[in-house]
């Protein structure tokens, strides 16, 4: 009897401990951990390229005068609206119009030469007509006449020339719109080729974008264009309206322009902006980007897979991602649509643990 009751004692000592390591087994079970996540939507990407343009006016004059001089009067300011044909700047005519002077004198002696040499010609042919004077000296009043009356058309002519030189001396606005930087003062001297100022009609403008030479196979007219601010918000779209047929032998880059809209003044000209060419579109899923973790340069995201219990456990997948569209990563490689992405408490997750998705509202 006493023999038995230490084998039962044993058993139910080996009894006890077995239900011990029962419970043991069951806590040490790994929990599933309730995880938000997002279901990757494949949406419309567009494919694009920013480049650093420089916004030129389509409607933009350079004046520059059309004779030298020294500045005697400015009567415009940088900014102001002048119209067609408003002056602007007054260049000396002092000299030009002694010139001028010289030349009315010169005509005003043809003309009285001019006349006496009509009254000469009426009186040789009277006093031919009577037979007092030959044929010949008749013939060479009518030259003399004839030469005074062309030297007289020809200083006419020099008159005009003057007049029309003259009128140079007072720079006007060879259109309306607003006057641009003006960097020339009073007592300068200038020539026919000092820039003046310019003169800007509001409106249109044109952007100059230098695209490389390695992208030049995929340009093509009407290819969209957008304009953006340094935020990357939207400030205009165009398209591509002239591709040039050459390429920038220094730079290998090859101009495209595309027109822009300024209705609103926002833009201005030889303003530096940033463009952004649209290659095409094409349909890529996105997750958030609090969704992507970035660890030695690489991007990772966790994303829950079924199990084979019908449950669900979480796998870190690396990324190749793209740009970013609103608050969301592109993502190149690594996510397929339909993939449920975990979006909330990736720093407590390890590679394999079983989570139970819910799918969060934003």
């Amino acid at each position: 009897m006493a023999g038995i009751v230490p084998g039962a004692l044993l058993a139910l000592i080996l009894s006890t401990a077995a239900c011990g390591n029962g419970k043991a087994a069951k806590v040490d079970a790994p929990q599933a951990m309730p995880v938000k996540v997002q279901t990757a939507k494949a949406e419309k990407i567009d494919d694009t390229t920013e480049y650093v343009a420089t916004l030129k006016s389509r409607d933009s004059a350079v004046v520059m005068p059309q004779v030298e001089g020294i500045i005697t009067q400015i009567y415009v300011h940088s900014g102001e609206r002048v119209g067609d044909g408003a002056p602007i700047m007054q260049i000396d005519p002092a000299k030009q119009q002694a010139t001028l002077n010289s030349e009315d004198h010169a005509r005003a002696a043809q003309l009285a030469q001019l006349k006496w040499a009509q009254q000469n010609y009426e009186r040789v042919e009277g006093l031919a007509i009577a037979g007092v004077v030959s044929r010949q000296d008749l013939d060479q009043a009518r030259a003399t006449l004839d030469a005074a009356q062309a030297q007289l058309h020809s200083l006419e002519a020099q008159v005009n020339e003057q007049q029309v030189q003259l009128h140079y001396y007072r720079v006007v606005a060879p259109r309306a719109g607003i006057v641009g930087d003006v960097p020339v003062r009073v007592g300068d001297r200038v020539v026919t080729t000092t820039t003046l100022t310019t003169v800007d009609r509001p409106g249109s403008l044109e952007a100059y974008i230098y695209v490389p030479i390695e992208k030049s196979a995929q340009l093509k007219l009407n290819l969209p264009v957008q304009i953006v601010d340094d935020a990357g918000n939207l400030l205009a779209s165009s398209c591509v309206t002239f591709l040039s047929p050459q390429v920038d032998t220094a730079t290998q880059t090859v101009l495209v322009k595309a027109t822009i809209a300024n209705a609103n003044d926002k833009l201005r000209t030889a303003q530096v902006i940033r463009a952004r060419v649209v290659w095409g579109s094409q349909q890529k899923p996105v997750v958030p980007v609090v969704a992507v973790s970035r660890i030695g340069g690489l991007y990772f995201a966790f994303v829950a897979e079924p199990d084979q219990k019908g449950g669900y456990v979480v796998h870190q997948r690396p990324l190749q991602v793209g740009q970013i569209v609103g608050n969301d990563y592109v993502i190149l490689d690594g996510v397929k649509p339909g993939d449920k992405v975990v979006v909330s408490g990736t720093q407590f997750l390890v590679d394999g643990i079983p989570v139970v998705p819910q799918e969060s509202s934003s």
